[in-house]
């Protein structure tokens, strides 16, 4: 008898902004509506299948304020948002975001939708064309694209079977408000059935509930990085060591209460992070409770230093060693672990999708068959568990009707064979027959951590992350509730997502956003312990892979009349430029009026950098109603010089960083001048910067309001990257004459 153990890991990270509580993407959502509940669903077709689902806590808490409709994200409200009512801003972004999904299965099924694709193009318009894109689209083109966004994502089960989901279906276009607010009223029935749904499979035995930590970090590289020396000894690593094995336990703890709270029992299972495993997180998973955890083929040969190969067939060559559950003792402590066959699991993952199903599920179901066969034959006769392990929500997208026939004619089979036997992971892990002393550390990429610590962009991201975690020790006087609320800031920049998306490994449309968010998750960590935010902390970690802000480099030199008026149409000519363009969502938006600053205009003289702001009215009239604005500076660092009004008097103040207390102290530097008036004009001596020809001086545009007795922030332009911008050298004015 071979015993199949299939595990589907549903986990998404915490995309919720914890002081704006706005949700910035919408995959929890989507994901809900098309995954986590027809999933479980599925089985109540097979009652003889058994599954281990392992939810993720991230994704589960998420989840609840959706169903509670307490939730909130853009897509969300620009769906609901009455088509006629949209703003140019919001229409852009509407065009821009409407259309992720997978398009062969997802929108070119649907005429109307991807009639609605082609007509915007296949890619997302640059900003400076977006007005012209959106010009092709009527109030009714809108209102059928924000159904369509969301109906495509809808269960196949509720597409098949629900009489109000298929009269839209066939009702194609010309959708009214009243249709969209029946689709919200089927959403909200969804999402409400996702976890009883689970919780009912669970109570009647067919499926085991397993879990991760709570915000999904990688458990092993909070107990220390630098574990990361084991694989890459000549890596470089974070500025500073993260060593904090308690964050590690507190992920593990929270993850099982959370469970029990959902689904009243403490859970026996752990799938670590991204099958991240090391011998220091087996006391904690031990101590947490559980039982069992899984991990990689690869590490189970790494740890028996003794190989995995598989020969031109691509079946395991030593069935012996894999197709068994292990006992791990480690660090005082044991837990059972079991190893996932991972080309087996790839070939749901990513290779069935272009399939027929039929012939899929009957060359897994045959794979498994003889994987058997082969462990049977090594072993005497013994019994083999083959873990099948992967990703159950984003494969579907690829397959033909969401994955649905795939996934009944696999189950069919598996019911239907007397040699094969599905299996929870609990009952595959509860009579280990091997031992293990220690484990290789490494996740299921490759048996290491490279993917989240080796580029130059996860390090700064460990390294901040560390600053902010040692800030949390010495909190300082704030209230016991801000600390609390600093530190489960903390655990969710612990998650394993924001790295995954750092590097050149992996992107997305949404690199910039997973920056933010972690980024922002940090800034939130100082604000709430009343520390200064470092300047870091506003320029995107990404060094690849994602755009530069527009801007316009100098083209000669600037000899400025400092009078906040445009005196001359000729000062400003040939100087540097960024455009402000607004956007939509809550890591956008800020308190300020619409468009505070819309161009920055900068370049140097021979002595001095010279920075112009305009802005959509007078900004002398923002200064007199207690707005002030700065020059953060990144290169030099810890500088920054406000602009703001006193009395009748504009002054320019200068303050500087002690990079030991990251505090801030004024100081005095003539020669600074500034004017105020419809524009802003600013000139900073080369000399107080410190910078010689050559080096490059960066810096951001940042907008406060003054609150009482406190400066409260409100924009920051650009807003991902700073400006950057070279100091001339003697051959600048020649290298750009023709320009």
């Amino acid at each position: 008898m071979t015993r199949v153990a299939l595990l589907w890991h549903m986990h998404q990270p915490f995309y919720q902004d914890l002081v704006t509580r706005e949700h910035i993407l919408p995959w929890v959502r989507l994901h809900a509506l098309k995954d986590y509940y027809g999933m479980v669903a599925l089985l109540r077709e097979f009652p003889d299948v058994r599954v281990t689902f392992n939810l993720v806590p991230s994704l589960l808490v998420q989840l609840e304020e959706f169903a509670a409709d307490r939730a909130r994200d853009p897509y969300l409200d620009l769906g609901l948002k009455p088509a006629s009512e949209l703003s140019a801003t919001e229409i852009g972004f509407i065009l821009d975001n409407f259309f992720h999904a997978q398009r062969q299965r997802m929108i070119d099924v649907y005429p109307r939708y991807s009639e609605l694709l082609e007509r915007r193009g296949r890619a997302a318009p640059a900003p400076a064309e977006r007005h012209l894109v959106a010009e092709k689209f009527s109030t009714d083109d809108l209102r059928d694209l924000q159904v369509w966004h969301k109906l495509a994502w809808m269960d196949p089960s509720y597409l098949e079977g629900d009489p109000r989901i298929r009269e839209l279906v066939a009702k194609d276009r010309h959708f009214t408000e009243d249709d969209k607010a029946a689709l919200r009223t089927i959403e909200l029935e969804l999402l409400n059935r996702v976890i009883p749904e689970y919780r009912d499979a669970a109570a009647r035995g067919q499926i085991e509930i397993s879990t991760s930590p709570f915000y999904h970090p990688i458990l092993p590289l909070l107990c220390d990085t630098d574990i990361y020396k084991r694989t890459h000894p000549q890596s470089t690593l974070p500025r500073q060591r993260f060593q904090r094995p308690e964050d590690a336990r507190e992920q593990l703890e929270r993850a099982a209460a959370c469970h029990e709270r959902l689904f009243g029992r403490r859970p026996v299972g752990l799938w670590p992070s991204e099958g991240s495993v090391s011998d220091a997180i087996v006391p904690l998973v031990a101590g947490a409770g559980f039982t069992w955890m899984a991990t990689d083929e690869q590490i189970l040969a790494r740890s028996l230093d003794l190989p995995l190969s598989r020969n031109q067939y691509g079946q395991i060559e030593q069935p012996e060693r894999l197709y068994a559950p292990y006992r791990l003792h480690a660090g005082g402590a044991a837990v059972t672990c079991a190893f996932r066959d991972h080309a087996l699991s790839d070939m749901i993952g990513f290779t069935y999708s272009g399939w027929d199903s039929e012939a899929a599920a009957d060359d897994f179901v045959g794979k498994l068959g003889e994987a058997g066969r082969r462990y049977a034959a090594q072993t005497g006769g013994g019994d083999a568990l083959i873990p099948v392990i992967l990703d159950g929500e984003n494969a579907w997208e690829h397959f033909e009707g969401g994955g649905r026939p795939f996934l009944r004619a696999l189950y069919r089979r598996l019911s239907e064979q007397p040699d094969l036997r599905t299996v929870t992971m609990a009952e595959a892990c509860a009579s280990p027959t091997r031992e293990l002393t220690s484990i290789f550390p490494g996740s299921w990429i490759d048996a290491n951590f490279y993917i989240w610590i080796g580029h130059r962009d996860d390090q700064l991201a460990w390294g901040q992350l560390a600053d902010a975690r040692d800030a949390l020790e010495s909190p300082g006087p704030v209230s016991p509730s801000a600390v609390e609320q600093a530190r489960e800031e903390i655990l969710v920049a612990e998650g394993s997502d924001w790295c995954w998306w750092y590097g050149d490994d992996h992107s997305s449309d949404h690199d910039l956003e997973f920056d933010d968010l972690f980024r922002r998750h940090l800034r939130n960590v100082y604000r709430l312990l009343d520390k200064p935010v470092p300047e870091e902390l506003f320029a995107s970690n990404i060094s690849t892979g994602a755009g530069s802000p527009e801007i316009t480099l100098p083209l000669s030199l600037l000899s400025p009349i400092l009078d906040g008026e445009e005196t001359s149409y000729f000062e400003w000519l040939g100087a540097g430029a960024y455009e402000v363009h607004r956007t939509v969502g809550a890591m956008h938006q800020t308190e300020a009026p619409p468009s505070v600053i819309t161009r920055i205009r900068f370049g140097f003289g021979a002595a001095d950098l010279f920075v112009r702001l305009d802005g959509a009215q007078a900004l002398d009239d923002y200064l007199q109603e207690g707005f002030e604005v700065a020059l953060a500076f990144l290169q030099p660092p810890g500088l920054r010089l406000t602009v703001r009004k006193a009395g009748e008097r504009v002054a320019a103040v200068w303050s500087v960083q002690d990079p030991a207390t990251q505090t801030w102290t004024d100081r005095s530097s003539p020669g600074t001048r500034a004017a105020a008036a419809t524009v802003i004009e600013i000139a900073v001596p080369l000399d107080i910067l410190g910078v010689s020809p050559g080096v490059h001086v960066q810096f951001f545009v940042a907008v406060a309001r003054r609150d009482g007795g406190q400066t409260v922030g409100v924009a920051r332009y650009p807003e991902h990257r700073p400006v950057s911008v070279r100091v001339p050298n003697d051959s600048f004015t020649a290298e750009n004459w023709r320009a």
